[in-house]
């Protein structure tokens, strides 16, 4: 199996990069491609042979009628069993040239599907908070199935015409210099005009793909926020938008087809110039005697042989122009910068604990905005920290930032007195088990989604946890209990029995410390005072970290951290801010009001 293509592309710029790099993801290939294109060129070459054959059967028939007033068969019969062998082995060359070339595009399709899935679990969370979730997934659907069906397609066509090019040429010289001349006279009329063409349909082709990504990306958000389009009455903004991106990418699609086929009529306009002189020519060149009938035959067959390959490799320039716009896609993707290495000798925790201590820390999404000022604050073992503050105060950052899924740009996160930045980020992320406002569940069995942060769970652990989470008898209601199929989209369970699945997925997670996002903002308030039941069971003795808009599930925290534009402007606990009458007692009254 050929190891992982990345680093295939140098961020390829134009087309010639992005042909370079679609060369160097071939390689691992490039016996069974060589072998395939060689069987292309060896039946092309079979069948060019074909028409001088057919001219010699043509020049004994006349010549024998015109000495002995009879067809002599002997040598006719003779030259059609070459033609039926010839014509055999050309088309068991074909055969072998396109079943090596099929399992050639069919391994590189899946081993650049894995490459690009790779990917994405190297990038940084920061790539996908800056790129639309249907574009990227066009990378993997529309941009590889492009190159794959279009190299499948246009790279024994290539050889093929490129053969048949050459090997006519060299029969239609041997049968008439003269005659040949005047079909190549018409070629570099043809190349110009095809190259004009190409090159301006090479823009449309490029800006077709990255089109189509943004129409995948439109297509997927009107998708999933239906609810959302609909209670806004939003439908013809969104239609809108709809049909501005489709618009262009029609626009952009006509064009580029219209130019690529603007390449046959111009190159037909010469060749068949060509082709009338060469008739003229050819008769008074048979009147002379110069030339056979037979000849004449061929060297017309070859003609059209010879427009051919011209008029073919004009077309396949245009798919051409949009495979290599689609690999340059792919490759500037895969050439996206990844995640900081880990450190060679990450420092680990043998036994935790559960202190985290923040140290003057400061962070930026956009270096030219502060998202958080010198953060500092120490936890105890054990302790329930609860983040508290405006929308856009910082809460979820901080939760980030903790989770390794940015670092600082300036202080430490510690974690039992090692640092986060020296660990591995995998075994920073194992230490935290999550809950957030957005529930997540993938295709499959509930017992399958429970176990997703534990897959040696026993059935029973699961069923304590569901219990512990008040969502067991809900299970058990279900046609087949935990057997049952769900997946993110089922109609047949409420938004808050989801959130209730995710806190019993990380109850049965059984993480050494735990994150709460916003995990009861989904659910009526009898339920959340279940859950926060549940929860103070699971994270007593671990340190735990609730961010909450609800000031009432939080009362109870150990360390209330209360955070305005990326700073803690207050800390305590719940009655000792209230009493102090500050930010906090205004947002927990406001709550009450």
């Amino acid at each position: 199996m050929p190891g992982p293509m990345r680093g295939a592309a140098k961020k390829p710029k134009n087309s010639k990069n992005a042909f370079l790099a679609l060369i160097r993801a071939l390689m691992p290939w490039r016996k069974l491609l060589i072998l395939s294109l060689s069987f292309a060129a060896l039946s092309t070459t079979l069948s060019i042979v074909g028409p001088s054959l057919l001219g010699r059967i043509t020049t004994n028939a006349t010549n024998s009628l015109m000495e002995t007033g009879a067809i002599d068969w002997e040598p006719i019969t003779r030259i059609a069993g070459m033609l039926v062998v010839l014509y055999v082995f050309s088309a068991i060359c074909s055969y072998m040239e396109s079943f090596l070339l099929a399992k050639v595009v069919n391994r590189f399709t899946k081993q650049m599907r894995e490459t690009i899935l790779a990917k994405f679990s190297r990038l940084p969370i920061s790539y996908f908070d800056q790129h639309k979730f249907g574009d990227v997934l066009s990378y993997m659907t529309n941009d590889l199935e492009t190159v794959a069906g279009n190299l499948q397609g246009s790279l024994n066509e290539i050889i093929v015409n490129v053969v048949t090019l050459l090997g006519v040429l060299i029969m239609m010289v041997i049968i008439s210099p003269a005659l040949s001349a005047i079909v190549l006279v018409s070629v570099p009329f043809s190349l110009f005009c095809v190259g004009k063409i190409t090159r301006r349909a090479q823009k449309y082709f490029r800006k077709q793909q990255n089109t189509l990504g943004k129409l995948n990306a439109v297509i997927e958000e009107s998708y999933s926020g239906q609810l959302v389009i609909k209670t806004n009455s939003h439908e013809e903004e969104s239609l809108a938008e709809f049909s501005d991106v489709n618009d262009s990418l029609f626009t952009a699609g006509w064009k580029a087809e219209f130019l690529s086929r603007m390449a046959f009529p111009a190159t037909a306009l010469f060749t068949n110039a060509a082709y009338v002189l060469i008739c003229i020519i050819g008769g008074m060149e048979a009147i002379a005697g110069r030339i056979t009938i037979g000849n004449i035959q061929a060297f017309i067959e070859y003609v059209n042989d010879f427009n051919r390959p011209i008029t073919q490799i004009a077309q396949i320039g245009s798919i051409i122009q949009q495979t290599l716009a689609a690999a340059e896609r792919i490759f500037e993707f895969l050439d996206e910068p990844e995640e900081e290495s880990d450190v060679l000798k990450p420092a680990e925790i043998k036994r935790i604990q559960g202190e985290v201590e923040f140290r003057e820390v400061d962070f930026s999404y956009d270096k030219e905005k502060p998202t958080i000022v010198n953060f500092s604050a120490k936890i105890q073992p054990g302790q329930k920290v609860a983040l508290v503050g405006p929308t856009g105060a910082g809460k979820t950052t901080m939760v980030n930032l903790l989770m390794r899924f940015y670092d600082p740009d300036k202080g430490e996160i510690l974690i039992d007195d090692v640092l986060t930045r020296e660990m591995r980020r995998g075994d920073v992320r194992k230490l935290f088990g999550m809950v957030l406002q957005d529930t997540w569940l993938f295709s499959g069995t509930i017992e399958e989604n429970l176990k997703y942060g534990r897959p040696g769970a026993t059935h029973e652990e699961i069923v304590r946890a569901c219990k512990r989470a008040h969502i067991h008898h809900f299970i058990q209601s279900l046609p087949k209990g935990y057997k049952t199929k769900i997946d993110e989209d089922s109609d047949n369970i409420s938004a808050g029995e989801k959130q209730l699945l995710t806190i019993a997925r990380a109850m049965i997670a059984d993480a050494p410390m735990m994150i709460l996002d916003e995990a009861t903002s989904n659910v009526d308030t009898r339920t959340e005072e279940l859950i926060q039941d549940a929860f103070d069971k699971l994270t007593k003795g671990r340190t735990s970290f609730v961010i909450a808009h609800r000031l009432s599930t939080i009362r109870n925290a150990d360390l209330i951290l209360v955070m305005k534009e990326g700073a803690i402007i207050e800390q305590g606990s719940h009655e000792e801010l209230v009493e102090s009458g500050g930010f906090y007692a205004e947002l927990y009254q406001s709550q009450f009001k």
